[in-house]
């Protein structure tokens, strides 16, 4: 099983903890947000990482070396381009390691190991996206618009009466979604806007095609780590004792 990491970003709404150290490896509960992914991908039987690298590149190399293990291989791809770019590009530059099924998760997606259990349970489909749903969702959220499990589209945008979940930043591909994703990333590169937009906005145009599928997560564990808030939320639900 192949997992792609997307780390490159600094983090700087939890300035002045990332002045100097990537968001993946700021510390909770006596691991860091990597150290935490990487522990639940391997135990749910994860066999090759790759992590995405820009910021403070040599440090999360370094943080990936020490994480390798027998069975458990962890490399580091670096996005020259992470500093003017979001994370659209940083999928571009991991095309390469898309020739077959893999997951993408983002690097500031916490989650317990039934998530990535029920991800890969999930009906086969060319790409499928997790989603949780909950009473009410703030500006931030990556809201998804849904025909039962189907997807519609995704995006921060999303008018209430559209918005039927929320992506937590976790998504699998089989072979032939992650050839469809990966023309789709070249032809949105391509564009003016394509160094500025998330990867999900390739998601949202592969959705209107009708390959896109959900699976709820809901009643699991996960969090998302932007604000200096979610990094005590994270060391409550993750923190080891």
């Amino acid at each position: 099983m192949k997992v792609i990491i997307l780390s490159a970003g600094q983090g700087s709404r939890l300035l002045p903890l990332t002045e100097d150290r990537p968001k993946c490896l700021l510390e909770i509960g006596g691991s860091t947000l990597l150290g935490l992914q990487l522990k639940a991908l391997q135990d749910g039987g994860a066999s090759d990482v790759v992590i995405v690298t820009g910021f403070r590149t040599a440090a999360v190399e370094a943080a990936a070396a020490a994480a390798c293990a027998p069975g458990f291989a962890v490399r580091t791809l670096f996005n020259p381009f992470y500093n003017v770019a979001d994370n659209l590009a940083s999928c571009w530059m991991a095309r390469a390691e898309m020739a077959g099924p893999f997951l993408l998760l983002n690097g500031d997606t916490l989650f317990e190991p039934a998530i990535l259990g029920r991800l890969l349970a999930a009906q086969e489909a060319p790409i499928t996206l997790t989603i949780d749903k909950k009473a009410a969702y703030d500006s931030d959220d990556m809201k998804v618009k849904l025909d039962g499990a189907r997807l519609l589209d995704v995006g921060k945008t999303l008018l209430p009466a559209d918005t039927d979940g929320e992506s937590i930043g976790f998504s699998r591909f089989s072979k032939d979604g992650a050839r469809a994703f990966v023309e789709t990333l070249d032809q949105t590169m391509r564009t003016p806007n394509g160094l500025s937009w998330w990867y999900l906005k390739a998601i949202a145009v592969l959705a209107e095609r009708g390959l896109v599928q959900t699976c709820s997560i809901e009643g699991l564990t996960w969090g998302e780590v932007d604000f200096h808030q979610d990094l005590e939320t994270a060391a409550q639900l993750f923190g080891r004792p």
